[in-house]
């Protein structure tokens, strides 16, 4: 039963063997020394691309390997966004209180994922419903933040300012003796690079030990999974929760990036992108998630700036062309070419 779990897991396709963890060790000796001969202004673009990658892995780790198909990525995005937002300005940021904020922020979507999950798990909420209550709870928490335009709408010294969105928060600040350091341009991207190395590092560990096979077990066959004698639901909490708190991450991160947030971060077309991402990248699979959301995003912003309709057309055609051609993902099939002309390279000419 174990192997057979270990070989429907999602990372045996690119995140195995030898060369990888070689062409890996590359990649990540690339990214550290990318700022060193880039301009400040693509560094700053590459931290930003880096932090949706958060809520890109989480939705991985719910749709592809526990069969959860989550619409709210983006709802959590933004509640730990405001809420990083409130929790900065009204409490400042001297002597490492914003990582104070980032944490009770993180914490918040947790809860919030916890509670809404609980009721739709418990519940016996499942496939396409789940998805529907998700995408509707987004949308709502959308339209209520649009609304809260009125100085009424303030929660201490943070007003949440409408549709015009909620600025004044302070960047990241980590204290240090020669004087605080600012997490903005540079510092921010090799925070948020690491943070990202831990991240993915941490889910690998979880999604190829037990834990990672109830879940694969869970997404192949529910019922039979229970028959073992597994909480189904609470694996599926578990899982629901940890991804929704990346999608808080992602939040906190991109709030402090900006020092701006607004309800259209968690619009329809936003709610949709992470989707997107992870069904073009194999969202059965933590590395093509990763690799997959960063060259999409790249992509996406070199079309935006010529223009936006185009690029969501170009989002909405790649959704189309993976579920109809590709719908284990494009870099999985990618991975799973270059496996197989490694095998039949180092096999050599038949005999």
């Amino acid at each position: 039963m174990r192997d057979r779990l270990q070989a429907l897991n999602g990372p045996q396709t690119l995140g195995n063997g030898r060369a990888f963890w070689i062409s890996f060790a590359v990649v990540l000796a690339g990214a550290l020394i990318y700022p060193a001969w880039a301009d400040p202004y693509d560094v700053g673009n590459s931290a930003y691309f880096l932090i949706w990658i958060f809520m890109a892995l989480g939705l991985s780790l719910m749709w592809g390997y526990t069969g959860i198909l989550s619409f709210g990525q983006t709802a959590f995005f933004g509640i730990a966004g405001y809420g990083y937002g409130v929790i900065a300005i009204n409490i400042g940021a001297s002597g490492g209180l914003t990582f104070v904020a980032l944490l009770c922020a993180v914490s918040l979507a947790a809860v919030s994922a916890a509670v809404l999950g609980y009721f739709m798990i418990y519940g016996r909420v499942g496939g396409v419903f789940f998805g529907i209550v998700t995408f509707a709870t987004t949308l709502a928490l959308a339209a209520f933040l649009h609304q809260t335009a009125g100085p009424e709408w303030a929660i201490g010294k943070a007003r949440l300012n409408g549709f015009n969105g909620m600025g004044g928060m302070s960047p990241l600040e980590l204290p240090w003796f020669g004087g605080p350091i600012y997490l903005e341009d540079t510092a921010l991207y090799y925070f948020v690079l690491l943070l990202l190395l831990a991240v993915y590092l941490g889910l690998r560990l979880l999604v190829n030990g037990r834990f990672g096979n109830v879940l694969v077990a869970i997404r192949e066959d529910p019922l039979r999974a229970e028959l073992l004698g597994y909480d189904v639901r609470k694996f599926q909490l578990a899982a629901f929760v940890i991804g929704s708190a990346l999608a808080g991450l992602s939040g906190v991160l991109y709030t402090a990036w900006g020092q701006f947030i607004t309800p259209a971060s968690m619009g329809l077309p936003a709610a949709a992108m992470p989707i997107i991402w992870v069904a073009f990248s194999g969202r059965s699979d933590l590395t093509a998630t990763l690799v997959g959301t960063f060259t999409l995003l790249l992509a996406f912003q070199t079309i935006t700036i010529y223009s936006q309709q185009y690029a969501l057309i170009l989002m909405g055609a790649v959704l189309l062309a993976t579920v109809l051609f590709m719908p284990t993902g494009l870099m999985v099939e990618i991975g799973r070419l270059i496996r197989r002309l490694h095998a039949r390279a180092t096999a050599g000419p038949a005999p």
